[in-house]
């Protein structure tokens, strides 16, 4: 799957020029400002592509995108894995709405599956009708388990309930929705806050995983949402949506820069099985459009 729809072009153009110059670092520059990675990530980035440069250590430009490819993975989390080590395993999803939250639940659950593993979801997004009966909608496609409250219950005692529920019946895993969206962003911080230490209650221990579902596209904003979130709920990784159509996928350089957290995972499409494990060096090679971008 193509990844950074109109951004691989971008840095192909730029590699297939042939140029080890000067001239090459303000295209570089250019791009990735637009991709949105940030100027202290860019300026990261090119200080050891300049140096190189200027001391004639670069006899292509394929050497020149290689070692920023490398420069790039120097700078993501290295590769980490979900943790299944409990049952059952809980993972708390957040983020603000429209990041593609709930089809992301369902991803994860169908993925569950496929390894033969018995996931069981818990609509606690309780403000939003329509969340509760989108996470029906995607249970009863997989079937699999949906504890769909009345909207309006309180989304802290929802995931409790759902914990003990999942416990009782022999489930391994236990995905809980949230709320995206209130009528402000400190009361919906502050229900995160509820949410999990719930999800400690009922366990007796922290949530194996609590993930932000953060929208590709989002730009510089896409940091500004990791930090909030992170400063109520300590964030264990990332799962980053749309990298499929996005031309700012640079931002996760720029969170990973300041945050440090890993990325479990990229959505790359509308399908269920469209979510990958995230891989630093393919991540790299596919946003500066080495092997066509894929």
């Amino acid at each position: 799957m193509r990844l950074f729809s109109g951004l691989v072009e971008r840095f192909a153009r730029i590699f297939r020029s042939e140029k080890v110059d000067e001239s090459v670092l303000d295209e570089l520059e250019e791009a990735l400002l637009a991709a949105d990675a940030g100027l202290s990530v860019t300026d990261r980035l090119l200080e050891g592509i300049r140096e190189g440069i200027r001391k004639k250590r670069f006899r292509s430009s394929k050497e020149v995108q290689d070692a920023l490819i490398n420069q790039i993975v120097e700078i993501l989390p290295p590769a980490a894995p979900f943790k299944d080590q409990s049952v059952p395993s809980v993972w708390l999803f957040l983020g603000i709405n429209g990041t593609g939250k709930t089809t992301t639940i369902a991803k994860i659950a169908r993925w569950l599956q496929k390894r033969r593993k018995k996931p069981y979801l818990v609509a606690a997004d309780t403000f939003r009708a329509a969340g509760i009966e989108q996470l029906k909608i995607w249970g009863d496609r997989l079937g699999a388990p949906v504890l769909c409250p009345q909207r309006g219950s309180d989304p802290a005692a929802v995931a409790f309930d759902g914990i003990q529920a999942a416990k009782a019946q022999g489930y391994d895993f236990v995905l809980i929705d949230t709320a995206g969206r209130m009528h402000t962003s400190h009361n919906l911080l502050q229900e995160m806050a509820k949410i999990y230490r719930s999800t400690q209650k009922a366990l007796g221990r922290e949530p194996d995983e609590i993930l932000l579902i953060l929208d590709g596209t989002a730009g510089q904003n896409g940091l500004s949402q990791v930090r909030r979130f992170h400063s109520v709920v300590p964030l264990t990784g990332l799962i980053v949506t749309k990298l499929d159509g996005t031309a700012k996928g640079g931002i996760v350089l720029a969170i990973a820069a300041e945050l440090g957290l890993p990325i479990k995972a990229v959505g790359v499409g509308e399908g269920v099985d469209d979510l990958e494990p995230f891989d630093p060096q393919a991540f790299a090679r596919s946003l500066l459009g080495a092997d066509g971008g894929r």
